[in-house]
């Protein structure tokens, strides 16, 4: 992986937002005619909108225990075009206090990432992240978790692990 976006889009970044759906199946037919285009990637229990315009990454996750969250999302994000990009929003959100925290290598939605964690005040998790490969098989999380700002690409073996994907609760073992 050379650390460039596996995802081709038109702007520099774009917006993401995972919701937590009963069904993703019938969550995927609304999202079809609401944004009138058919999801890019469909797994079970998991539908991805790519949408241009406006420019979005829309996932839905089935998760029937919803009443253990406090609301429909799961988390928010800002997709970006590269590792680079991740390691330097990090640095700059480093210097405002927020502490983020950096997970590289992680097979995630059916895509391995590099991710930056941030959480809001109201505890809404946001991630920085770019799409390093866009398609493989497995949601779930095998991840290597780095304390910082420019910390190596190269996944540590012995520490990558096993959690449940899409949230930034699923890592903080």
């Amino acid at each position: 992986m050379n650390g460039q976006s596996a995802v081709e889009f038109t702007t520099p970044a774009r917006v993401h937002i995972a919701l937590s759906v009963r069904d993703a199946e019938r969550a995927a037919i609304f999202y079809r005619h609401l944004f009138a285009q058919e999801p890019t990637k469909v797994r079970p229990r998991y539908a991805k909108f790519e949408v241009a315009d406006p420019p979005l990454n829309l996932t839905l996750n089935e998760d029937t225990n919803q009443q253990t969250r406090p609301g429909p999302s799961a988390h928010f994000g800002v997709q970006v075009k590269s590792t680079e990009t991740v390691a330097r929003i990090a640095a700059r959100l480093q210097t405002t206090g927020l502490k983020p925290r950096l997970e590289d290598a992680v097979s995630c939605c059916y895509a391995v990432q590099d991710k930056a964690w941030v959480t809001d005040p109201d505890g809404n998790a946001w991630e920085i992240f770019v799409v390093l490969d866009a398609d493989v098989p497995d949601h779930g999380r095998k991840k290597r978790e780095t304390g910082g700002a420019g910390a190596s690409n190269v996944p540590d073996r012995e520490a990558i692990q096993s959690s449940t994907c899409c949230t930034i609760e699923c890592c903080s073992e």
